[in-house]
């Protein structure tokens, strides 16, 4: 009984992010109503506070506690913010059927499997530092990993070629490339500052400044791929198919970075 009224807040906020991309994806072809699609905000929203809520009692309990599942909680919802503030914006509702399902899975884990995983320099400001913006850097990239996702989707129903997800409406093709690569270049300025705050902090703690395992080496990967996708837009023009390639490649890498390290040390290595 105890169990189920602890899990009771992640199951509504799953419940709440769900249903939304629910009610989006079902409609298939059919045209929603705008005032339909104006509840999605609000509804958004409310699964956004208290998904707050329930990441700042697992995150700051007993220090700061960055296990796994919080941590995909933690990128999860600030991907959903992400998403929403760009929505109002932009009006891009055929993307929650693709933010909202996994954010729901992350947020259902965090409460059935919680893990724990103490972080012994959250006192220190660098790290922190560090901290922040390497969260902000990973969800803004899962924003365009996803974001690039919907154009392959879109693209491939612009083409009249089947498709596995049938959703309501797309919005226009340039629009949502030129604002892949805005967030890919925001993405990009936070990861090299998230890099460089980890080699001061890694030389002022560890005194050595580039450790060459494998979270550093995928990260450093990742860098090179966004870098060379942003030179290659710039420089070559590259967009469409390769964008959405090279976009997913990185993200791939930086999951690898980060997420494949915390599962290795937390679920294989039983290290904390």
């Amino acid at each position: 009984m105890h169990a189920l009224i602890t899990t009771l807040p992640y199951l509504t906020v799953t419940l709440i992010y769900l249903s939304v991309a629910y009610v989006y994806w079902h409609h298939g072809a059919r045209t929603q109503s705008e005032s339909t699609l104006k509840l999605h905000t609000p509804l958004i929203a409310v699964g956004l506070i208290l998904h707050a809520y329930l990441l700042y009692g697992s995150l700051f309990q007993n220090g700061l506690n960055l296990g796994l599942t919080n941590a995909l909680s933690a990128i999860s919802w600030l991907t959903v913010l992400i998403y929403w503030l760009t929505d109002i914006k932009h009006r891009l509702h055929s993307l929650q059927a693709f933010v909202l399902p996994p954010s729901a899975l992350f947020v259902l884990l965090d409460g059935v499997m919680p893990s724990s995983h103490p972080i012994p320099y959250a006192d220190q400001p660098l790290f922190l530092a560090h901290l922040i913006i390497a969260l902000l850097a990973y969800s803004l990239f899962t924003f365009a990993a996803l974001h690039a996702m919907l154009m392959a989707v879109a693209e491939r129903s612009l083409h009249n070629k089947p498709t596995f997800i049938k959703l309501p409406d797309f919005p226009p093709i340039m629009p949502m490339e030129i604002l892949l690569f805005r967030v890919i270049a925001v993405g990009f300025v936070l990861l090299t500052f998230t890099l460089i705050s980890g080699m001061l902090f890694s030389e002022q703690i560890f005194h050595q400044a580039l450790k060459l395992n494998h979270k550093n080496i995928f990260t450093i990967i990742s860098w090179l791929i966004f870098g060379s996708l942003l030179v290659g837009r710039y420089v070559h023009g590259w967009r469409g198919r390769t964008a959405i390639g090279w976009t997913l490649t990185g993200f791939v890498a930086l999951m690898l970075a980060y997420v494949g390290s915390k599962f290795v040390l937390e679920f294989v290595l039983h290290r904390v």
